[in-house]
């Protein structure tokens, strides 16, 4: 039995495929099935159920499961403890980003490149999802760091938050629209009816669009979603409804044909954080990213780390 065919299996079982596993671990598909079915015979028993679209463990293989990702586990222990003592990083680190985060004044891909260049050995993960199925992500384990959107006023429960990104939100229209002939802050009663242009579900956006019309007494009538705000106040110009977003660059707003209006009220803000369990990084590696990014991403003007009480900072 070889520690190859131990992480051939897990990966298969992860990915529930073996083209996406032998993608995943950079190495041909027939190389993973031949190992997989060397381990197979050694052991005597079937592992994997290869009958169904998708490729699952078997009654033996899901009791080895656990073994084989603890052997796996105890090996990658023993590389980073003698990698500390040489300065050397290794691993893997997932990462999770939400849509639309790389457009704000942090270059995300810049940060990595310097990350990679100083640790050519560790792997980096970057995923793009919505903050809700990342959140999710990081309670499971299955992120180190996410950049999220937040939709509640305090950090979530199990993770700590260090804020980034915190913007007014403001309803985006066009100049004939009849909210735009007055001045001033919007009232969340003035929604109430109104096709409304905003980012999709699981977001922080519209978590907060959802949690403040709701204790306005309506639910909001959104007609149109997407990923990047820009696209929303595009639809907003001409005349499909009312977005609400972040507030938008200068450029992108009266003089493309758009009245702004910011929203009454002082939740009625779009926040992006920093995030990660409070028990901290899964290893050294995800724990070196979490330093940097913690470091060289900017804090908004009178924003705080925004922590878990429970939290230590990363570095502890």
């Amino acid at each position: 039995m070889e520690l190859r065919q131990l992480r051939y299996f897990v990966t298969v079982v992860e990915e529930a495929n073996f083209t996406r596993a032998a993608a995943r671990l950079h190495v041909a598909q027939p190389g993973v099935s031949a190992q997989i079915g060397q381990l197979e015979r050694e052991l005597g028993q079937r592992l994997l159920d290869r009958t169904g679209r998708a490729v699952t463990p078997t009654q033996v293989g899901a009791a080895v499961l656990p073994y084989a990702r603890a052997a796996l586990a105890a090996v990658d222990a023993v590389r980073e403890t003698v990698d500390e003592f040489t300065g050397l990083l290794r691993g893997r680190v997932a990462i999770g980003l939400v849509s639309g985060a790389a457009t704000h004044a942090f270059d995300m891909a810049g940060l990595l490149a310097g990350f990679h260049a100083s640790h050519p050995e560790v792997e980096i993960a970057l995923t793009e999802d919505t903050s809700e199925r990342m959140l999710a992500a990081l309670r499971a384990g299955e992120l180190d760091i996410a950049m999220v959107g937040l939709a509640e006023p305090g950090p979530p429960p199990g993770l700590a938050l260090r804020l980034v990104v915190d913007e007014p939100l403001v309803a985006a229209m066009a100049p004939g629209d009849a909210l735009a002939a007055e001045d001033g802050e919007l009232p969340l009663s003035a929604l109430r009816g109104r096709r409304l242009i905003c980012l999709p579900r699981g977001t922080g956006v519209r978590g907060v669009l959802d949690r403040l019309c709701a204790e306005a007494g309506f639910a909001p009538q959104v007609a149109f979603e997407a990923a990047a705000p820009h696209l929303l106040a595009q639809l907003a110009a001409r005349g499909l409804g009312v977005a609400v977003v972040p507030a938008l660059p200068e450029e992108t707003g009266e003089p493309s044909g758009l009245r702004l209006r910011p929203l009454a009220g002082p939740r009625a803000r779009g926040r992006v954080a920093l995030a990660w369990r409070t028990d901290g990084p899964s290893g050294p590696a995800a724990q070196a990213l979490l330093d940097l990014l913690h470091d060289a991403l900017p804090v908004p003007t009178g924003g705080a780390n925004l922590l878990h009480e429970d939290a230590p900072h990363p570095r502890a």
